[in-house]
């Protein structure tokens, strides 16, 4: 698909990390963007900055998903949706003679997969009624977020590595599911990414994470992870795939 003046699009998470930079990249490609955030002011401060759109959404209630598509709806006709909100605690299934949190695990299903899917549900229904804008009959695209702990989870990433293994599998359901309507549907599966989380930790152990990856040895640049979402939007043969970004690592146990 085209990125114009008018393609309207939602990035999920889009106040930081990787989300931050896919609505830089699509902004900077002149799509109309909107982030989708539960950290208002932080979402706030990057619309700003990047002269798009906000809207304060809980992507685990689909209400609220609901309610920020309403928002979008006034401003711009949907086409695109990138999926980036998520959370990643940390809990081994038993630890210290407990047992995981049921309540823990079912707070990172609910924001990263069932959120992925009340966002990729709602966005698909209202693409599906608008008109088609190439000549294979594209109507919109949907790029969700995995990650490599979908095939190598590491200890203490069990809720997490459930997750993310469940976008991957309704990836290629979700794009048969709506083929019929000209929509594709990709994942990308990010690798170590200089996301908030691992700059938080001291350089000296970046640097050390960055040398497990084969090549290049270092961690990955968000700018490459929203590159690689703006080729999915822009190559129409891209569909029901999910795509490892990850510099050919391979996670181990720790």
């Amino acid at each position: 698909m085209k990125i114009t003046s008018d393609t309207g699009v939602v990035v999920t998470g889009g106040a930081s990390g990787l989300g931050a930079a896919v609505a830089r990249e699509l902004v900077d490609a002149g799509a109309l963007v909107t982030i989708f955030d539960m950290n208002g002011d932080s979402a706030q401060a990057s619309a700003i900055e990047l002269g798009c759109g906000f809207e304060i959404v809980d992507v685990s209630d689909p209400e609220s998903v609901a309610a920020g598509f309403r928002a979008v709806a006034k401003r711009c006709n949907l086409r695109i949706l990138v999926n980036c909100a998520g959370i990643g605690p940390a809990a081994k299934t038993v630890s210290r003679g407990q047992a995981h949190d049921p309540h823990l695990f079912d707070k990172v299903i609910r924001v990263n997969l069932i959120g992925s899917f009340n966002c990729a549900s709602q966005a698909a229904n209202i693409m599906s009624r608008s008109g088609p804008v190439t000549i294979d009959g594209e109507r919109g695209v949907i790029v969700n977020t995995a990650s490599v702990a979908a095939y190598e989870g590491q200890v203490g990433q069990v809720a997490y590595s459930a997750s993310k293994g469940g976008i991957v599998g309704m990836t290629v359901p979700m794009a048969r599911d709506l083929a019929p309507f000209g929509i594709r549907v990709c994942s990308v599966a990010p690798g170590l990414f200089k996301t908030p989380l691992l700059q938080g930790l001291p350089e000296d152990v970046q640097a050390s994470l960055g040398a497990q990856v084969p090549f290049p040895s270092r961690l990955g640049d968000p700018a490459e992870f929203a590159s690689l979402c703006r080729h999915i939007i822009e190559n129409p043969m891209l569909n029901g795939e999910v795509i490892r970004l990850d510099g050919a690592i391979r996670m181990a146990p720790r």
